[in-house]
């Protein structure tokens, strides 16, 4: 409610002062964003790291209890980045290979968070403010993902119904690296 109204305080401003073009307008500028907001840097910058694990190169592993994400290269590396997880209750584990990939995704709620979630849209088109961000990977064939965010403060949080968020910036970097048929490894 705080963004709404501090978002509607901003458009009035900037029309009272003549800068009344939409494109020189962009909101999350003015709810604490800042240039980067759609982007993001992660609170947890990237990173290449020695990795112990009997896994191939390519391997995305997941481990809920660190909230980092681990891309397996070769030579004992993988690359190191920071994700939010789910919250109490909605944690998982378990194998799977990615099954799809999109870029900015659109985002239909499953029935499972409609029955808990009234106030949230039915389907809500790709784009900026879709909570699925700028990329996502698709998990086989369970209702979760490995998808972006537009709220760069929840990476390292568990927050999520069990998707596995990135910053727009890092999902971008995983998705072009990866392919459909990939395992992924999610350790709880």
């Amino acid at each position: 409610m705080t963004r709404v109204l501090a978002s509607l305080f901003a458009v009035a401003a900037l029309l009272a002062a003549g800068h009344a073009q939409a494109e020189s307008f962009y909101v999350p500028d003015i709810m604490g964003g800042g240039p980067n907001f759609v982007q993001g840097s992660s609170p947890i910058p990237k990173a290449t790291v020695y990795f112990n694990g009997n896994y191939a190169p390519g391997t995305i592993v997941v481990n809920t209890a660190e909230r980092r994400l681990y891309l397996v290269l070769p030579n004992g590396q993988a690359l190191r980045y920071g994700i939010g997880v789910g919250r109490d209750g909605f944690r998982w584990g378990g194998v799977h290979k990615i099954t799809a990939k999109k870029e900015w995704p659109s985002w239909t709620p499953p029935a499972e968070m409609l029955a808990r979630r009234h106030d949230i849209p039915r389907h809500m088109a790709g784009g900026i403010n879709n909570p699925l961000g700028a990329r996502a990977l698709y998990l086989g064939s369970t209702l979760y993902r490995i998808h972006g965010s537009n709220e760069p403060e929840t990476i390292g949080q568990a927050v999520s119904s069990g998707c596995f968020r990135m910053t727009n910036d890092d999902v971008t970097d995983l998705y072009n690296r990866v392919s459909v048929g990939a395992t992924v490894v999610v350790l709880n």
